[in-house]
C-alpha cells in the first residue's frame, strides 16, 4: 500500500516508532528513522534491516526543535530520494522534570515541555510543509493520545507511582487542534494533515493498573504497539486520499 513512498518517522527508534518503521517496510515503503539518539537509531536501523531483509530503511539524526536540523534532514532526503511523501510526528521530547504531579510542576518546566513537544511538532510540520508546498503534495500524521480527547481517569492510577502529566494533556489536546488548523491552512496545497490518537500502549505497567484500565475498555484493554499499524498505513496510503483534518481514535473504547 506504500510502494516506494518515502516516509519520515520522528522518534523512529522508540517503542512505537520502531513498530511504525516496520509497518512502512512491510508495505513496501521506504522508512526513515529520524531520531535525536544516533546510537539507538542506528541499532534500530540495522536490526530491522536484518529482520525484514530489506535495504529500504535509513537513519538520520534529527532534533525536531531545530530548524537547522530539520533542513539538513530534508536536504539529505531530497538529495538521496528526490522526494518525501509523508511525515509522521511521533517524537516525545521532554525535560528531566517531566512527569511530576500537578501541584509540583513549575512554570518553567511546564513551558519548556510544551515548547519541546508541541512546539517541536509545530516546527517540524512547518518546515516539512514548506517542502511539501514546493513539491506539490505531502502528508502529515500527528500522533496524539486519548488524553488529548478526554479528561484523565485518575482513579485507575491509584496505588501506583504513575500519573498523567498536566503537560501531556495540554500537548496532546493542542496537537489535535493544531492538526485541524494546518489542514485548513494548507487548503489548495494538496497537503493532508491528520491525527492518529492511540489508547494506552502496553509497556510492563503494574498489573493493578492494567486491570483498572481494562475495566474502562470494551474488549482488550491496553493495546499492543502493533495495534496501531493498520490505521497508520491507512492514513499514509492513497486509500485515505480525502481524509483531511481528522482525528482517528484507536483505544478499544476507553474514551467513550
Amino acid at each position: 500500500m506504500l510502494k516506494d513512498k518515502v516516509v519520515v518517522i520522528t522518534g523512529g527508534a522508540g517503542l512505537i516508532g520502531k513498530e511504525f518503521i516496520k509497518a512502512v517496510l512491510e508495505n513496501n515503503g521506504i522508512a526513515i528513522i529520524a531520531d535525536i539518539n544516533e546510537e539507538i537509531g542506528l541499532i534500530a536501523k540495522n536490526d530491522l534491516s536484518k529482520e525484514l531483509n530489506t535495504i529500504n530503511i535509513d537513519f538520520i539524526k534529527l532534533d525536531i526543535t531545530s530548524k537547522e536540523s530539520l533542513m539538513e534532514c530534508i536536504n539529505y532526503l531530497d538529495s538521496k530520494y528526490g522526494k518525501i511523501d509523508a511525515l509522521v510526528n511521533n517524537a516525545y521530547p521532554r525535560n528531566k522534570n517531566y512527569g511530576q504531579h500537578f501541584f509540583d510542576v513549575e512554570y518553567n518546566d511546564f513551558v519548556e515541555n510544551l515548547g519541546l513537544n508541541l512546539g517541536g511538532y509545530f516546527t517540524t510540520s512547518q518546515v516539512f510543509a514548506k517542502y511539501f508546498q514546493k513539491q506539490g503534495y505531502g502528508n502529515i500524521v500527528n500522533i496524539s493520545s486519548i488524553y488529548g480527547v478526554v479528561a484523565p481517569k485518575f482513579e485507575i492510577y491509584t496505588g501506583t507511582t504513575m500519573t498523567v502529566p498536566v503537560e501531556y494533556a495540554a500537548i496532546k489536546s493542542g496537537l489535535i487542534h493544531l492538526t485541524k488548523y494546518m489542514a485548513k491552512y494548507f487548503k489548495g496545497m494538496d497537503i493532508r494533515v491528520n491525527t492518529l490518537t492511540p489508547g494506552g500502549i502496553f509497556d510492563t505497567q503494574p498489573e493493578s493498573f492494567l486491570e483498572k484500565y481494562k475495566d474502562k475498555c470494551l474488549s482488550k484493554g491496553m493495546l499492543d504497539k502493533s495495534d496501531l499499524k493498520g490505521t497508520l498505513i491507512y492514513l499514509l496510503s492513497d486509500m485515505s486520499k480525502y481524509v483531511n483534518g481528522q482525528n482517528i481514535v484507536v483505544d478499544d473504547g476507553f474514551s467513550l
